[in-house]
């Protein structure tokens, strides 16, 4: 398998976004710059944070990316206290399938 970069989180508090970036090898074409694979939007509250929509770039869906996106996002809510309300569909089944998650997710409301 081939070594594309590493993935670099980035987060925008006045934009309520986390974005993914795939930083280039350092042996990767110099003119090739870092590429947004794809971001993470939510809604911060006072005791919560409504996690709204999750996006991949489809030539970098499969690999991985939405999940390590997803779980530095998770992180985060949790090092500040918050609880999450996951309103995106991707982030619910992720807690679903990461039950280390469960103790900081709220219901979302019907």
């Amino acid at each position: 398998m081939v070594n594309v970069g590493t993935l670099r989180i980035n987060h925008s508090p006045a934009r309520e976004r986390y974005e993914a970036i795939l930083d280039p090898d350092s042996g990767a074409d110099a003119t090739v710059g870092d590429e947004v694979v794809g971001y993470l939007d939510y809604v911060s509250e006072p005791y919560q944070v409504v996690v709204t929509h999750t996006v991949i770039r489809e030539q970098y869906s499969g690999k991985g990316y939405a999940g390590q996106l997803v779980r530095t996002v998770l992180d985060d809510i949790r090092a500040s206290g918050k609880r999450v309300v996951p309103v995106c569909s991707y982030v619910q089944r992720f807690i679903s399938q990461n039950p280390e998650y469960a103790d900081i997710a709220e219901p979302v409301p019907q």
